[in-house]
């Protein structure tokens, strides 16, 4: 073929009749994976930035706060209106995310799901603005403002991008594809904790720099997902555009025989009752999808409760607790994100290998196992001079148990366990699940530190403990199956039965050669020899 179609293929992934050439299948690949790096680039890597990105500066942007207000007010803020001030820039974008969640199934519904993700793209970007202009207005309202605005715009994509990488990945790469958003959520953390250093942005100059770089990933993304397509199963099961849907399936796939996919769609909307969007109401009424809400709600929940925030947010006074001087903690905890983000690649190298349900099983269990340790060696660090190293490993240790399974499964699991039209109302529910334990964690960690003291850390250990039992007791593995056949796993836990007819129909579809004899054979298929 041509050098033109070569050209056309790369740009526009849009070749769907050269698959024999040598530019097909690489130009489709790679469609595929530009929907997963830029889509997580735009996404999963903010959330994560944003996670550690108020760390590094928070003295510089208190001191900003105490000097607008002895502006505005002739007096220096008091103590406990600067802690108020600062707990509610921190605190607010969780409150913001809860609300991305609480919208998210109405837009994706409207926008779609590639839609819903550039549609988001315009939150981040305002955001950015008013973070990197409030302290030229002197404004710390602007900041507040833009905290809840990125926090929206973390909720919306939390949920917008696992769909949309679920629904267009092969269900043998599923799974590792699903990682992607892990591991993106990891680098976040991982650049906001290097751009925080005092070499780069981290001093009182130029902090407002660290969000200047919120616009970046988002107008790479604008620049990126339009020329891909939109999520297939989305523009064949709730838009019935099936020659888009298949034009769709080519260019993600790399082949131009893509039946088996379509015909995959095709039985997974037979098997539904509806193809309505649920709501989250009828979500929790209907009995068919009961296990799997609550086993959503508590791997969310767990995901968030297991303690790994409470590092994030707080990881400074825990290394100052653990006896290390305050020079060199800006480097210690950027060993921290280097430890996540390896574990989370891991991760994604492994899943379609080991499953599911042994990894987030492990991750829970090696967590509580290490926040053990982790209590033990705080409460003899003044009886030893090298104690705080142990704590220091097993806080790494936390971190890597963490990313081998709860970083970024429970996202690929919220996908899987749902069919199509229950699909939006159970990210609703993840989404809400997640934020409104975020925000648990934050508010109420210090307290539980300070009644507690170095046991604080076993309440982490209950939560893991109880999680990890859960899991090996409902989950079903979900490695490699259809979403219809993952829903039939929940069959029996659920007390529902799937019409023999309708079992029939699913595995045996009608295909070339067949036909379906009606009025007194009807529901039979008849092989045409």
């Amino acid at each position: 073929h041509s050098t033109q179609s070569v050209v056309y293929c790369s740009l526009l992934s849009d070749c769907v009749g050269c698959c024999e050439c040598a530019c097909g299948k690489k130009c489709r690949s790679a469609a595929f994976l530009c929907a997963a790096f830029f889509g997580a680039l735009g996404s999963s890597f903010l959330y994560g930035y944003n996670l550690s990105v108020v760390n590094a500066p928070a003295k510089d942007i208190k001191a900003f706060y105490n000097l607008t207000w002895l502006s505005r007010y002739g007096e220096p803020a008091a103590a406990e209106t600067l802690t108020l001030l600062w707990s509610v820039t921190v605190s607010i974008f969780a409150i913001g995310g809860l609300v991305g969640a609480l919208v998210v199934s109405y837009l994706i519904k409207v926008l779609g799901r590639k839609g819903t993700l550039l549609a988001n793209n315009s939150l981040a970007v305002i955001a950015a603005l008013l973070l990197a202009l409030g302290e030229k207005a002197r404004s710390f309202e602007m900041l507040i403002i833009g905290r809840f605005i990125i926090g929206m715009d973390s909720g919306i994509s939390l949920s917008a991008l696992p769909m949309y990488l679920g629904e267009i990945s092969p269900r043998e790469w599923r799974g590792s594809i699903g990682q992607v958003n892990a591991v993106f959520i990891c680098l976040g953390v991982f650049t906001g904790q290097l751009l925080g250093l005092p070499e780069i942005f981290g001093h009182v100059s130029v902090w407002n720099f660290l969000f200047v770089f919120l616009a970046v990933p988002a107008l790479l993304q604008l620049c990126t997902l339009p020329f891909l397509p939109e999520s297939p199963r989305f523009l064949l099961m709730e838009r019935r555009d099936e020659a888009r849907a298949e034009k769709a399936f080519k260019v993600f796939l790399g082949k131009t025989d893509v039946s088996a996919e379509l015909e995959e769609v095709h039985a997974e909307s037979r098997a539904q009752n509806t193809l309505q969007m649920a709501s989250a109401l009828e979500l929790f009424r209907n009995r068919a999808v009961r296990w799997q809400t609550i086993t959503v709600i508590v791997t969310m929940a767990c995901y968030q409760l297991c303690g790994l925030n409470a590092i994030w947010y707080y990881t400074n006074g825990i290394f100052e607790a653990a006896g290390f001087n305050k020079a060199t903690i800006p480097y210690i905890t950027l060993s921290t994100g280097g430890i996540e983000t390896l574990a989370a690649v891991a991760s994604g190298l492994v899943i379609e290998r080991i499953g599911r349900k042994p990894l987030l099983i492990f991750g829970f269990s090696a967590m509580a196992v290490c926040f053990t340790l982790l209590t033990i060696f705080l409460h003899f660090q003044d009886s030893f001079s090298w104690m705080p190293y142990l704590s220091f490993i097993s806080i790494l240790a936390v971190i890597a148990s963490f990313c081998s399974g709860p970083g970024g499964i429970p996202f690929v699991l919220t996908g899987e366990l749902f069919e199509q039209s229950y699909r939006p109302a159970a990210f609703m529910v993840a989404g809400v699940v997640n934020w409104l334990s975020n925000f648990a964690v934050g508010l109420l960690f210090p307290f539980i530190q300070n009644a507690l003291q170095t046991y604080a850390f076993m309440v982490f250990v209950v939560v893991c403990v109880l999680g990890a039992v859960y899991l090996l007791i409902v989950l079903p593995e979900t490695k490699n199956k259809t979403f219809v056949e993952i829903s039939q796993s929940f069959s029996k836990i659920n007390k529902i039965s799937q019409m023999p007819d309708k079992e029939m129909e699913d595995v045996f579809p009608v295909k070339p050669g067949q036909v379906e004899i009606g009025d007194g054979l009807k529901g039979q298929t008849v092989l045409l020899l």
